[in-house]
């Protein structure tokens, strides 16, 4: 007992030490705690699978992450230790109308007699209100300054973990989904573009501590730790849409130091010298270029995967995807239709048409069911220009507060505001390249700022 007791004071003291974790609460170490299975690729996740009719479910460990989050969120609620801040109405309301869009759009098809996965397509609905629901969950568990440290450490930590390993990946130490493939565009534990989106995420922590300062050392640490991980992530994932999202953190942050009145020639020279290293970065890892200096160091440049990764195929999906909005501009064709062929179907024709020089793989097809690749295009596709405005809306809440906070609230606040600001650009960046897909990092990060830009605006104790 004596020999437990003892351990367990140096275990406190030595928490004491750390940097941006010393009095935390339980619920926001749970929230950290689950950041490495939200951010996590599917295919390294243990889990089951649950017949249910027609379909199947399958619960991963993100799932599980996710409800013990919003378990401790609904206990504090309960046990009034935490609450629902009014300040987040103007997020509740436009998410609360776009989840109740989905759900209707899980049913639209089945009026109209499409040949829809009725079924399926109900379970991924359930998954994005599933994950929807971090938005409500971090203002009630994050509270406290400790807190919140607590949860940009832990982004911090592993962030540089992921990238580690696609540092190992590129050096052709560590296989990836495909095997081992060195020298090439790597997407670590998660993917291609949500590598991005967490390296990004990561990088705009430095961003905003250089535009706004620390005060702190251990920030200055924390900081520096992300911004080199954030940064040689997003070089790594060669992903266009990442140096959006980089390049849109890095104007924000030079706006809200310059209306604080904090931004010197230094700190704006900072900042553009990190955005243009990294769009650097990403352009060399998509230039046959690099291929000299990769056999210079001994390293073999995989061949890239050709057709389904290049911009043509993109922008076939895109046309398709536009196509299908057409031809149901107000509600779309119904969540996630736009993967059946019933929907995109009718277009391939023109669209053969209009690209002749593709091969029939960059189309659309059963066994290829692509989707549109584009959130804001699959939103007017799926949920027509209603959707596409309710989620414009919830952005712009999104942006309202955590914009209020980062240039005008006070400056223990600030800074988490433009954090949550950042986070948000991120996603808006990164969605350039991927869809609206419940379970992706990227859609855990979107609702993850969402919440933080919520427990901003209504501060910390």
């Amino acid at each position: 007992m004596r020999a437990a007791a003892s351990a367990s004071l140096r275990g406190r003291a030595l928490l004491e030490r750390v940097p941006y974790v010393s009095g935390a609460s339980v619920g926001a170490w749970l929230l950290t705690l689950g950041l490495p299975a939200l951010f996590l690729h599917v295919e390294y996740q243990p889990g089951l699978t649950v017949g249910l009719g027609s379909t199947s479910v399958g619960v991963e460990l993100a799932d599980v992450a996710v409800l013990a989050i919003v378990v401790a969120a609904a206990v504090a609620l309960l046990t009034g230790r935490g609450e629902l801040p009014r300040a987040g109405l103007p997020v509740w309301i436009p998410a609360a109308l776009l989840l109740v869009l989905i759900a209707a759009a899980t049913v639209f098809p089945l009026a109209r007699e499409a040949d829809y996965a009725f079924a399926d397509h109900a379970v991924t609905a359930v998954k994005f209100a599933e994950y929807a629901l971090l938005a409500a969950a971090v203002p009630v568990l994050i509270r406290r300054t400790a807190d919140v440290r607590l949860l940009l450490v832990g982004v911090a930590a592993w962030a540089a973990f992921a990238t580690t390993v696609g540092v190992l990946q590129f050096l052709g130490l560590v296989d990836e989904f495909e095997g081992r493939r060195p020298g090439q565009r790597e997407p670590s534990l998660l993917g291609i573009h949500d590598f991005a989106a967490l390296s990004a995420a990561a990088l705009a922590l430095a961003l905003v501590v250089v535009a706004l300062g620390a005060e702190r050392p251990g920030a200055r640490r924390i900081a520096i730790v992300a911004g080199i991980a954030g940064a040689v992530g997003v070089v790594l994932s060669g992903a266009l849409a990442g140096v959006v999202a980089v390049v849109l953190s890095a104007a924000a942050c030079a706006v809200a130091g310059s209306v604080r009145r904090l931004l010197t020639a230094r700190r704006v020279l900072a900042l553009a010298a990190i955005a243009a290293a990294v769009a650097m970065g990403v352009l060399a890892m998509r230039s046959a270029d690099l291929d000299e200096l990769l056999d210079v160091i001994g390293v073999a440049r995989a061949e890239e995967s050709g057709n389904v990764e290049s911009y043509a195929h993109r922008e076939v999906l895109l046309y398709i995807g536009l196509r299908i909005f057409l031809g149901h501009p107000v509600l779309g064709a119904g969540w996630q239709a736009s993967f059946e062929e019933d929907v995109y179907g009718p277009y391939l024709d023109d669209a053969r048409r209009r690209y002749p020089d593709e091969p029939s793989l960059v189309f659309p097809s059963p066994a290829h069911p692509w989707g549109v690749q584009n959130a804001y295009v699959q939103a007017l596709a799926d949920l027509g220009l209603v959707g596409l405005a309710l989620l414009a809306a919830l952005v712009a809440a999104g942006f309202v507060l955590a914009g209020r906070v980062a240039l005008r609230g006070p400056p223990v606040v600030a800074g988490i505001g433009l954090v949550a600001l950042c986070w948000l650009l991120v996603v808006l960046g990164v969605w350039t390249g991927v869809g609206l897909i419940p379970g992706l990092p990227v859609t855990a990060l979107f609702w993850l700022a969402l919440g933080l830009a919520v427990a901003s605006a209504r501060g910390f104790t």
